[in-house]
């Protein structure tokens, strides 16, 4: 895969070499100009990574498959699930990718059975979620929808529940789906098989428009996208996205670096003090996000359609850091746990209860999920639990209305309502589905683990 890569750099190189070698007459400080752009760049290149290995890399486990399909996961994660950290434990997940440049995708889904839950979150190349229907939004009953590309021209049929305009080729989404013990398994698969795409022309009986050219997807290599190099995955990225007014100032200051729309970039050709730069900006840029991430509490901020974010590029890149694909905050809010009420690590030696004054004010669900460190994943247990919340059988309620959970590597005996750590270090992810105003403006008192012994 790297020849294709090294392939596409080289044939860039051929069309146009480029020198940036001083920053005085394209910006003032080129490192600070890199830096920006990384950070800019930056959930661009990881969405890339997952759009490139689950469409194109056939040597994948995630394999998809190509465009315009799904690939289902219909079974709850467990401790065996390794493939992603700190794995969702409330809902499966279902994975694909759209190509709109031909004509539009008509997106179909199926009626729900009572209580389930299910989102379908599309993200452009930029990441931003630009369309979430499901269960929250729409109810129970079968949806219609179609996805238009940002450059398709034509008449829209009617019946469809909404229409969404990509401002991307390429889309993607992660869909989630509620499911409960292992008895719910063949409900999921009914539901999820439900979920369809037909091509615009294929559903109206028309003629298909002619066919468009293949693209050369480059290679992805996680190396070379923390260099210089990750401009050449940028310009190709760009090369497919419709420009927006919001961007034009932020593109300006980048082209100091040689980033453009499907502009050739030969990172070989830079000279040593321009490369230097460039790199120092990209270190730099990786400082800052890992350090906001460190002290990040949650999601809120983070994700959603451009007309919230705007140009808060940070934010968004955070989030993409912290776990790419999160959810806005008006569909689920989620914060981590990592520390006891005296602000000492969680320890599984020990033993912590975790006091809810008040259930979360949530329309939907909520859930407490733990993971082990520093592996960050499920933690196998006795009782194969591995998540607590107000779906769980048995969950008991204090006579006050409170909810009281016991975090422990070891059972703490019956009429208690026990999540199980491992025996060392751990972290639990709390996820609210459905959140009211009071947990979106932080006004809902979040509990904190306290040591019982």
């Amino acid at each position: 895969m790297k020849s294709s890569i090294m392939k596409f750099i080289a044939t860039s190189a051929m069309l146009l070499t480029i020198m940036i070698s001083v920053s005085a007459k394209s910006a003032d400080d080129l490192s600070k100009v890199a830096e920006e752009a990384y950070i800019f760049a930056y959930p661009m290149l990881y969405n890339y990574q997952t759009l490139y290995t689950q469409t194109q890399d056939s040597t994948f486990p995630g394999f998809i498959g190509g465009f315009n399909r799904y690939r289902h996961y219909a079974r709850p994660a467990t401790p065996a699930d390794t493939d992603i950290v700190t794995p969702n434990n409330d809902t499966t997940y279902s994975w694909a990718w759209l190509d709109l440049r031909r004509e539009p995708i008509v997106f179909e889904t199926p009626q729900l059975d009572k209580d389930r839950y299910n989102v379908f979150q599309w993200v452009d190349l930029y990441t931003y979620i630009f369309a979430s229907p499901g269960a929250r939004l729409n109810g129970m009953k079968p949806g219609k929808y179609l996805f238009v590309g940002p450059h398709w021209q034509g008449n829209i049929p009617a019946g469809f529940d909404e229409v969404f305009r990509a401002e991307s080729d390429f889309i993607g989404t992660l869909t989630r789906t509620s499911i409960g013990d292992a008895d719910d398994i063949p409900k999921v698969r009914t539901i999820q098989q439900g979920y369809r795409f037909t091509p615009l022309s294929e559903y109206t009986a028309t003629k298909p428009p002619a066919p468009v050219a293949q693209v050369a997807f480059p290679a992805w290599h996680e190396s070379l996208a923390k260099t210089p190099a990750f401009i050449t995955y940028v310009n190709f990225l760009l090369d497919h996205i419709k420009p927006h007014s919001d961007d034009a100032k932020a593109m300006k200051l980048f082209a100091a670096i040689g980033i453009g729309a499907g502009k050739p970039f030969n990172p070989s050709a830079l000279d040593k003090d321009t490369a230097a730069k460039i790199q120092a900006g990209i270190d730099a840029a990786l400082a800052k996000l890992t350090t906001r991430t460190a002290s990040n509490e949650d999601n809120i901020g983070l994700f959603g359609p451009r007309e919230y974010l705007k140009d808060d590029y940070e934010s968004r890149a955070v989030g993409a850091m912290i776990g790419l694909y999160g959810q806005n905050e008006s569909e689920a809010v989620y914060f981590s746990y990592q520390k006891d009420s005296q602000g000492k690590p969680l320890d599984g030696n020990k033993i912590y209860q975790l006091k809810f004054e008040q259930a979360p004010p949530v329309s939907l669900f909520w859930s407490l999920t733990m993971y082990n460190l520093p592996q960050r994943l499920l933690v196998d247990n006795s009782i194969d639990r591995y998540s607590i919340g107000d779906r769980t059988k048995g969950l008991i309620t204090n006579n006050d209305g409170s909810i009281t959970i016991t975090l422990s590597s070891k059972n703490p005996g019956k009429d208690k309502n026990w999540l199980p750590t491992p025996k060392g270090p751990f972290f639990m992810v709390m996820r609210m589905y459905g959140p009211e105003e009071s947990i979106l403006n932080k006004t809902w008192p979040r509990p904190v683990p306290t040591l019982v012994k």
